[in-house]
């Protein structure tokens, strides 16, 4: 080695020491710099070796990371050194190479002609992106910028081919590492949602064929470069693993407050950029689907041409809500400016259709959206619990949501526990994944519950107190007690909210701590959960939590403990079974209207639609105001017709109840009072309503072939798998004069007219019934009786549930 050589790699050896310990220089100006500083030691390398060897008709490149100029105290140089066939390059890549090592930087080297290269990289994905990113540094320029170019044409046209491969690789890497945004210890680099999916996304821009939602990203990739300078700074080792050991002083290094800062701010970049990613191949996927379903036909001197493209068709998901191209979307009419509830709706209809919600969509709806009242009007808590029932359908949606500031938006409390670790190997999650995926759980345990919609809320609220300093149980409590408000509960949920969160831990604690043949121990819990409806929300939270958290936490041997626990605690309670429905006065409309069918022997019916006053006048039917009252003479069958017709009419049942009696002395009449919601936000004509009823009730409606005509209109092709329907008998003495049969199960347009031809067929009479929609969950009581009138026993009682079940199933 020449003494200019020497004096060189001593002068670049110093200058980068400087660089990497000036305070006063850190981020991208850091990064740019020691980039430049390398630039020019190369390129003087790269000159006196050519001049020293004789060397012309090459060029050194950097790629990769280098390239990009994203160099970290400890990266490793990739570079390329190009040649045109000269005998002395590698005598030119000893004299490059050699000063390099015995500097003690990490080197990945090449060396190619240009067709070796582009061979190369054909034959190899990872060698291709890495020379998307070619940049010069000596030599010859005409080399590098040949290259370059034929190589990112070569990408450009190879693109259907390439970047499904890339998204593979994608896949495959985030099955290996996990998510950035949930590990204790991140890979900054490899993990989903790390500098690798940023680079991803650089070459899927690069291919011209889609582009990466850009707002924010840029920041994220910088915030992630950022910790990775500290990192290797603190380590002094090229590693992009962020273990615990070294979190304090990486923190600190960035000027940070604490770890937990620092594990916060890198797991909102990973989010953003793993959002950026699914957003990008949705749309790389959405475009490649179109290219190949694109029809062809020759043209003029055999030439194909592209036949104009067909008009996507759009599915009606809800109220506002589409379904287009794989995704749901809003319809062209959805004013968000006029309709607050449109957030929550879109974000319903997208997780049960089992469907992405548009990025577009969310966007809109962020920057235009009016702000729900408070408290929230009930078809907003109807949507929101529709939206948790989803089940895994429902985290892609919230991520959509969350990535546009729509669930701080909706619940203020959420900031607090957003992106915040756990520091607890057990966690598979950060607690606001952790709560979401905690009502994912739940959304599989809603048919053992009464009030499937308590379950849900408390699953989503049950860790917010891990936001705020003391115990999180008794902070939770208090916050429960405020967001419960805030979303429109009554007195008595508020406080059975407020229960279940400052107790989620009673039974597991008390099942794998305490003596359980202890009576003071069964007492104790007994006191504290009160009845037994509420025992049963929180044995399933119990459940639901545990399995969110991970595997470590839930178990064979602790499911026995605490069923064990939950028998013993229900002994020591009250059934806790259903109200008898009991004979209650109609009022005067209702009284009006069963004398009128009564009479005429016909359906009688109103429809009166409630609405709650928004902004300067203007009003719109909210799913709690529509109230539909229909009389008709009792008959086997009548609430499986009724029920088929308001289905038929897309009319959806959020609440009903049945009564039967005699105004007139003449025969009894049912009346029915259901609460309504039309499904695409038009209500039927009454006219025509009472026409299809009267056809029904006269047999001359083929209620089943119409349904079936619907269903065919608009096909769901994907959707969410909810738990299997449930049919209970009611435990205990609940009725005195019926058989009280509790059917749970997920709500769907026909599903009380299915359940009423169940029950004609399984030849019970109904008597009454009290129907309830929360969310996505059916949870119906059905008093019935033999054709002697009087209650079923109950060894057919056991079986005509069976049949219902069955008939649902």
């Amino acid at each position: 080695m020449t003494e200019s050589v020497e004096a060189q790699d001593g002068s670049y050896a110093a200058a980068r020491l400087r660089l990497l310990t000036e305070e006063t220089q850190s981020g991208p100006p850091r990064r740019a710099a020691l980039a430049g500083l390398t630039d020019q030691w190369l390129a003087s390398l790269a000159t006196e070796a050519a001049a020293a060897t004789g060397t012309t008709g090459y060029a050194l490149m950097a790629v990769g990371g280098y390239g990009r100029g994203e160099l970290s105290p400890r990266s490793d140089l990739d570079l390329v050194l190009l040649h045109d066939s000269q005998k002395s390059v590698g005598a030119l890549a000893d004299r490059i190479w050699y000063p390099v090592w015995d500097l003690g930087v990490a080197l990945d080297h090449s060396v190619r002609t240009p067709a070796e290269a582009r061979k190369a990289a054909a034959e190899d994905l990872k060698v291709q992106l890495g020379l998307l990113d070619a940049r010069h540094i000596a030599g010859d320029p005409a080399l590098t910028s040949t290259l370059r170019s034929a190589v990112l044409t070569e990408w450009r046209n190879q693109a259907p081919k390439r970047l499904p491969a890339l998204h593979e690789m994608c896949l495959e890497r985030a099955e290996r590492q996990g998510e950035l945004s949930y590990l204790l210890e991140p890979d900054l680099k490899e993990a989903r949602g790390g500098l690798r999916d940023a680079t991803a996304l650089r070459a899927v821009a690069a291919s011209w064929l889609a582009d990466a939602p850009r707002e924010g990203l840029e920041e994220a990739r910088t915030r992630l470069l950022d910790a990775r300078d500290a990192l290797h700074l603190v380590t002094g080792r090229a590693t992009d693993r962020l273990s615990l050991q070294e979190q304090d002083q990486v923190a600190d290094s960035l000027g940070l407050l604490d770890a937990d800062t620092l594990l916060r701010e890198v797991y909102e970049a990973g989010r953003r950029i793993a959002y950026a990613s699914d957003v990008t191949w949705r749309e790389v996927g959405r475009v490649l689907r179109s290219r190949e379903a694109r029809p062809r036909r020759r043209g003029l001197l055999g030439r194909s041409r592209n036949l104009p493209e067909a008009t996507p068709e759009r599915v009606p998901l809800a109220d506002g809500v589409v379904e287009l191209e794989g995704e749901a979307v809003l319809a062209l009419p959805a004013k968000p400016e006029r309709d607050p509830v449109l957030v929550l709706r879109a974000a319903a209809a997208a997780a049960q259709a089992g469907l992405p919600l548009s990025i577009h969509a969310v966007r809109r709806l962020a920057a235009t959206a009016r702000p729900l009242p408070v408290p929230w009007p009930a078809e907003a808590r109807e949507q929101l619990l529709t939206l948790l029932g989803a089940g895994e359908s429902t985290v892609l949606v919230w991520e959509a949501l969350e990535a546009e500031g729509l669930i701080t938006r909706l619940i203020p409390d959420w900031e607090r526990v957003r992106c915040r670790p756990q520091r607890n190997a057990v966690h598979r999650f950060t607690v606001d994944r952790h709560l979401v995926e905690t009502a994912v759980q739940a959304a599989g345990l809603t048919r053992r519950v009464g009030r499937p919609d308590l379950l849900l809320t408390a699953a989503l609220l049950h860790d917010m107190g891990k936001g705020w300093p003391g115990d999180h149980s008794e902070a939770g409590e208090t916050i429960a007690r405020d967001v419960a408000v805030r979303i429109g509960f009554n007195s008595a949920d508020v406080d059975t909210l407020a229960l279940l969160v400052r107790h989620h831990l009673l039974l597991i604690e008390t099942a794998t701590r305490r003596d359980l043949d202890d009576p003071e121990t069964v007492r104790m819990v007994a006191e504290t959960v009160r009845d037994t409806s509420t025992l049963e929300l929180l044995a399933a939270l119990t459940e639901a939590d545990a399995l969110a958290t991970g595997p470590a936490a839930w178990s064979t041997w602790r499911a026995s403990l605490l069923a064990d626990l939950v028998e013993r605690v229900a002994g020591a309670l009250d059934t806790g079974a259903l109200p008898d429905s009991g004979d209650s006065q109609p009022t005067a409309e209702e009284e009006r209207l069963a004398i009128e069918a009564a009479r005429t022997g016909g359906p009688v019916l109103a429809l009166h639609a409630h609405t709650e006053p928004e902004g300067e006048g203007e009003a719109r039917e909210q799913a709690l105001g529509v109230e539909l009252l229909l009389a008709a003479p009792d008959r086997p069958g009548l609430i499986a017709e009724a029920a088929g017709v308001l289905a038929m009419h897309r009319l959806t049942v959020r609440a009903a109840d049945l009564r039967a009696f005699d105004p007139i002395g003449e025969g009894h009449v049912a009346l029915l009072s259901w609460r309504v919601s039309a499904e695409y936000g038009a209500l039927p004509e009454v006219a025509r309503l009472r026409t299809d009823l009267a056809r029904a009730f006269e047999g001359t409606l083929d209620i089943e072939s119409r349904l079936a005509e619907r269903e065919a209109a608009y096909p769901r092709r994907r959707g969410i798998t909810p738990p299997p329907p449930r049919v209970s008998v009611a435990p205990g003495s609940t009725s005195q004069t019926a058989t009280v049969l509790e059917v749970r199960a997920h709500d769907a347009p026909g599903l009380l007219h299915r359940i009423g031809l169940a029950l004609t067929a399984a030849a019970v009479t109904i008597r009454s019934a009290r129907i309830s929609t929360l969310g996505a969950n059916a949870v119906d009581a059905f008093y019935v009786v033999g054709k002697d009138g009087s209650p079923l026993p109950q060894a057919r009682a056991t079986e005509v549930a069976r049949q219902v079940e069955e008939a649902l199933r």
